[in-house]
């Protein structure tokens, strides 16, 4: 974590633990203090308080925007563990396998609803209902996303333009919301929070597709197994980019390799050795560093063009050269 977030995430933590979620049923609250107590990073809430920051608010009006960000992006976690049979989340056991796939989906329930409790409980007027058309907008928009990468799945031969419209609907538009929800409780120009919205839009994108590299090629001494979305058959970027430029043997092996699920780990660490030679044949770390590059380039320009305090700017700046540089 930046030195210069950590303020921050403190007086939000505070802010988080003091909130008088209900008590009863436990069954239902219980699973929602679980994971949010699990402690993510909380970049989108803090990309809310900056938000707010930046055109001139005290982040102190911003807590509850931002913890309706962050209880919306932990319901979807919930929902998207149980989709995916995950048994672990941050190195805990998911709500699912903790509290009972029914619990874990009405406790997933509640805490989309209860984003819209928090912000009719503290906002009113105009900002109140513009931080719900934008999260109303928003959330369909990952629902939309999420159903897109079940689909992907299925798909044979993808497009790479398909797969760039799932990861922007599936995460990066909720970044792109988090710091509109702190414009909008600044009550800065529309111009300045399609700006703000944009810069998060584009940097997640550009986040996903690092995050995509980093699991084929990141450090071997991140604590985390190299090629976990080609064990679990991803078609990410660099498959889909590797599909476009490899030999046509290569082509085969890939369809072959990625319509095939091993159980030993040492077959599944010779599927991910083969997979990497190919992805390194055709060079598609070059092709997917490049196009990471161009989406933070075009979040960076929506982010000079805002009329925000300049120091902000560069707190912005530094945050995303964390995420998007980092080697796990």
């Amino acid at each position: 974590m930046l030195k210069e977030l950590q303020t921050y995430r403190d007086a939000f933590e505070q802010f988080l633990s003091n909130y008088p979620f209900p008590q009863e049923p436990t069954e239902l609250y219980e699973p929602v203090k679980y994971i949010l107590n699990l402690r993510g990073k909380r970049f989108r809430a803090l990309f809310t308080l900056l938000g707010s920051e930046s055109v001139g608010i005290p982040v102190e009006k911003a807590f509850p925007a931002a913890l309706a960000i962050e209880v919306f992006h932990n319901f979807s976690l919930v929902h998207d563990d149980i989709m995916d049979r995950a048994p672990l989340r941050r190195g805990y056991p998911t709500v699912h396998e903790k509290y009972g796939i029914n619990n874990a989906i009405l406790s997933g329930d509640v805490m989309l609803i209860y984003c819209y409790r928090i912000l009719q409980q503290h906002y009113d007027g105009e900002t109140y209902s513009q931080l719900c058309k934008l999260l109303t907008d928003t959330a369909i928009e990952v629902c939309e996303g999420q159903q897109y990468d079940v689909n992907f799945e299925k798909e044979s031969k993808p497009e790479i333009s398909s797969y760039i419209q799932m990861i922007t609907d599936k995460t990066a538009v909720l970044i792109g919301c988090a710091i509109q929800f702190g414009a909008i409780v600044g009550e800065s120009h529309p111009m300045t929070q399609m700006h703000l919205y944009q810069f998060g839009k584009n940097i997640g994108i550009a986040f996903q597709i690092q995050d995509d590299i980093l699991d084929v090629f990141g450090s071997q001494n991140s604590g985390k197994m190299l090629g976990g979305d080609i064990v679990k058959n991803k078609k990410t970027y660099l498959y889909l980019k590797a599909l476009e430029l490899c030999s046509e043997s290569e082509k085969e092996e890939l369809y072959r390799l990625y319509q095939t699920e091993y159980s030993t780990t040492f077959e599944n660490s010779k599927k991910i050795e083969t997979v990497i030679s190919i992805f390194n044949n055709s060079h598609v770390r070059v092709y997917a560093t490049q196009l990471m590059e161009n989406y933070r380039d075009l979040a960076f320009s929506h982010l000079d063009a805002a009329k925000i305090d300049p120091k902000f700017k560069t707190i912005f700046k530094n945050i995303s050269e964390y995420l998007l540089v980092r080697d796990h």
